[in-house]
């Protein structure tokens, strides 16, 4: 088995805050604002998808200016990205699907690293490689949501896996997966959607993350 990709610290820096707010940022001048918008609203965690030109840029700009921010890369699919996230200083970074040479490439270059899982091969595949700690579940609303997480993973449960949720949460159905021991941290678009940060709709960001982060609160 190859080492570890996402250290056990990390792991539980992340399911501490909870929430993972999954943003899209088209202008970089957005990245600061938000990251601090996200902060005040208690979410300390983001992830900035490489689905556009300037997220990276973006991504750097909140390592430099908003170090308390733990900030992660999604979306990323090539080995080239992996290599500008770390550059950058993404604390992690993650994926949609299961790539083995992505998770290879992941640990050579020593960025810790969760793929998309939603079958059993790939969640073996993952492990054998590495990913023995934390796993994106995606897409989590499509793949039979929280019961379909718990189908999945109960052949695995020895094994210790926690995921990350991804794709069709909301702000209504947060809480039921925040209570599930296999669920590390949920990851929701609409604690900062496009739309809010399109507008600089900063306080709106702000109480979606105070309704995240009351969310998680009601767990511990």
């Amino acid at each position: 088995m190859k080492t570890e990709l996402f250290p056990a610290p990390l792991v539980e820096r992340i399911a501490e805050c909870g929430n993972i707010a999954v943003a899209v940022v088209e202008d970089p001048e957005a990245a600061v604002p938000l990251a601090r918008a996200l902060l005040a609203g208690g979410v300390g965690t983001i992830e900035l998808t490489f689905r556009t030109p300037r997220a990276l840029e973006a991504l750097k700009r909140i390592v430099a200016e908003v170090p308390e921010m733990l900030v992660g890369a999604g979306t990323v699919l090539t080995r080239e990205q992996l290599r500008d996230a770390a550059d950058a200083g993404a604390a992690f970074a993650v994926a949609p699907g299961f790539n083995p040479d992505i998770v290879r490439a992941a640990a050579d270059i020593g960025i810790p690293f969760a793929p998309g899982v939603m079958t059993p091969s790939e969640i073996e595949g993952a492990y054998a490689l590495g990913c023995t700690r934390l796993l994106k579940f995606f897409p989590a609303s499509v793949a039979g949501g929280l019961a379909g997480l718990r189908t999945l993973a109960a052949p695995y449960r020895h094994l210790g896996l926690r995921f990350l949720p991804l794709g069709g949460l909301k702000r209504e159905n947060t809480a039921e997966w925040l209570a599930e021991p296999l669920v590390a941290a949920c990851g929701g678009s609409w604690i900062a959607p496009a739309s809010l940060i399109a507008a600089k709709d900063w306080e709106s960001i702000r109480r979606n993350a105070a309704d995240a982060a009351a969310l998680r609160r009601e767990q511990k």
